[in-house]
């Protein structure tokens, strides 16, 4: 039986116009929801609609991150680092059994763990930093390398890639891993900003360097998304119960699952909104 389209996020009406029904190729979509992630390798934040700005990431989306020992990072000139200096979920699944929460008015975070409250800290003050580096150290003292410590360092980003981007996940493209896996496989490992429903398997990739129209924000499609070992651990139980890029491989000769896109005008983008690609060639 063929399994129904996910929908973990809130749907909405697709918007399209003349040339999206027009163009075969590039089929009506719509976002099906919205997510970001204040502290690297920690958990999402599901947002009904988000404000993006030129050049920007999603507001305070990897704006922190947490030091794996020694790293070098000078939150005064920051700079790019590999994720390999932070705790992250490709070595750290660990870290999915954590349900956090971001208040960005007063910059506090809380941890969640089994349930119940397990710190809360001001990340923009010393004491709020130290109860979250404190209860890492005394948590997880066998997992880590070395003393955990919140860093962040003005507008930096800390995402996997060196600019400041949004990430993209097709359902579609998910679809497929599916049927190949053969079970049900939770968007969510994924760790997107932006999930679309409409496009067909891989279509994503067809769309390198075009334009989408989301309201009145503009994204243009830079870079797939090659994938690691993060992917592999299910968000719900923090188990690494499959290998998702060994499949991608295997039955699609690549290891690649979205894209990343940089935001050329800003505006505001909401679940259920419509996706029109700006600049696809004329149909002859």
């Amino acid at each position: 039986m063929k399994r129904q389209p996910h929908n973990f996020v809130i749907g909405g009406t697709v918007r399209g116009n003349l040339l999206n029904r027009r163009m075969p190729e590039s089929p009506p979509a719509e976002i099906t929801g919205i997510y970001r992630y204040p502290v690297k390798g920690l958990s999402p934040e599901p947002l009904p609609r988000v404000a993006l700005a030129a050049g920007q990431t999603l507001p305070a989306d990897r704006r922190y991150a947490i030091e794996n020992g020694p790293s070098g990072f000078d939150p005064a000139e920051p700079k790019w680092m590999s994720k390999a200096y932070f705790l992250m979920l490709m070595r750290d699944e660990w870290l999915a059994g954590l349900h956090t929460h971001f208040d960005d008015a007063r910059t506090v975070l809380t941890i969640r763990h089994n349930g119940s409250i397990a710190v809360r800290g001001d990340l923009e003050t010393v004491q709020g930093r130290a109860a979250i580096e404190q209860f890492f150290a005394a948590k997880f003292a066998g997992e880590i390398k070395g003393p955990p410590k919140v860093l962040s360092g003005r507008d930096h980003s800390f995402s996997d890639v060196a600019r400041k981007v949004v990430s993209i996940i097709n359902l579609g493209s998910l679809q497929a891993i599916e049927d190949v896996i053969g079970q049900p496989v939770h968007p969510l490992r994924f760790r997107a900003n932006l999930y679309v429903r409409g496009w067909p398997a891989w279509h994503e990739f067809d769309l390198l360097g075009r334009t989408l129209a989301i309201g009145a924000a503009r994204l243009k499609i830079v870079k797939r998304i090659v994938r690691c070992a993060a992917i592999n651990v299910d968000p719900d139980t923090a188990a690494r119960d499959l290998n998702i890029p060994h499949t991608l491989m295997q039955r699609f000769g690549h290891v690649d699952c979205g894209v990343y896109a940089e935001v050329m005008a800003g505006g505001t983008v909401a679940t259920g909104d419509g996706i029109d690609i700006l600049d696809a060639p004329r149909l002859l």
